[in-house]
């Protein structure tokens, strides 16, 4: 070995060296890239706990040089509001439903199908499967990179009138809906008065008696007090609705191959951790709802079955606007999971 290729082959080792070690070196503050991350979730709710882990899963694994801070119970605005934020990219991640945008990007109306789902099991089965990818992929021209479908829960009824165990009590009861076109008619084919509202605005609504009631998780009922406000609760798992953890593109783009492969892998850990608490905490929190002051009436399975006919309507039409290549392609993959 002449000189020359001694002195090139120290150089180049030293320089490997100096890389491996910038690599697992924190990075220098001016290097740290800042997020927001908005969620409209309670501190109390399991969601919440799971940003404040994925925050802490992207300072792990870039080694410090991506930070996110994470502002919760709808700190910087209503989910549309963040979601149109995340889009223009002054908020550069946002957690939760995707039904603020579903009026633009109709796929997303799948999941306003009642009985959409039979189990979280399957629910976590499709999203997680090409089906699932696909949707989350179909961002890019909003301006969204999508990470992960993060969590999901199955939907119940509350109001403050009556008992409800039958399709014909839910008739005149003005309750509040996801703003979606699907979930608004779905409800009033139910015989209610479907009303779109931003859920900050919910709590006030029913409160006042603006409201009858509403629809959402018990999870959510719980976390966010509403036992203060609601008495008869309805057990009909009517409808399952995921929550996804997005990125702006804006912000996306501005991270190095490596800190984005970093921050998936991290939204997808998160993915994992955030289904169990959710899980976890669903299983207990209904004897809570009723140690509160709540009276739980199951709807009875012949009751769920005249709510399906009365929604077939409703779902046949949403099927045409949706796409029918599309839904059918999406019980597809239900089907094969069950199989």
């Amino acid at each position: 070995m002449t000189q020359a290729t001694r002195r090139t082959v120290l150089n180049t080792l030293a320089a490997a060296v100096a890389l491996g070690v910038l690599a697992g070196a924190p990075a220098r503050a001016q290097d740290v890239k800042t997020a927001k991350l908005g969620h409209s979730f309670a501190d109390s709710h399991p969601r919440s706990a799971a940003m404040k882990r994925f925050a802490e899963e992207v300072a792990k694994t870039t080694n410090g040089s991506v930070k996110i801070d994470v502002f919760g119970n709808a700190t910087l605005g209503s989910e549309e509001k963040m979601l149109i934020a995340a889009q223009s990219g002054t908020v550069d991640f946002y957690m939760g439903a995707l039904s603020p945008i579903a009026t633009r990007k109709k796929e997303l109306q799948i999941f306003d199908f009642p009985f959409l789902f039979a189990s979280d099991a399957e629910a976590a089965a499709v999203l997680d499967g090409p089906a699932g990818k696909r949707l989350l992929d179909n961002l890019g021209d909003m301006n969204l990179q999508g990470l992960a479908w993060s969590g999901g829960a199955f939907r119940n009824f509350s109001n403050s009138k009556r008992p409800v165990s039958s399709l014909a009590d839910m008739k005149g009861l003005k309750v509040r809906v996801m703003q979606s076109p699907m979930a608004l008619a779905s409800f009033n084919a139910m015989g209610m008065n479907a009303v779109p509202m931003a859920f900050t605005e919910v709590y006030t609504a029913l409160e006042t008696k603006a409201l009858d009631g509403y629809e959402h998780p018990f999870v959510d009922m719980y976390a966010n007090k509403m036992f203060e406000v609601q008495k008869h609760l309805t057990v009909t798992n009517h409808v399952y609705t995921p929550v996804a953890l997005v990125a702006s593109k804006r912000f996306w783009n501005s991270l190095s191959p490596q800190q984005q492969a970093q921050v998936q892998a991290a939204a997808e850990t998160t993915r994992v951790f955030q289904r169990e608490i959710e899980l976890r905490e669903a299983a207990d929190v209904l004897k809570e709802l009723k140690a509160k002051g709540m009276v739980a009436t199951e709807m009875p399975p012949a009751e769920l079955d005249a709510i399906r006919k009365a929604i077939q309507p409703v779902i046949e039409k949403n099927t045409e606007v949706i796409g029918a290549a599309f839904v059918n392609d999406f019980y597809g993959e239900i089907k094969k999971y069950r199989n």
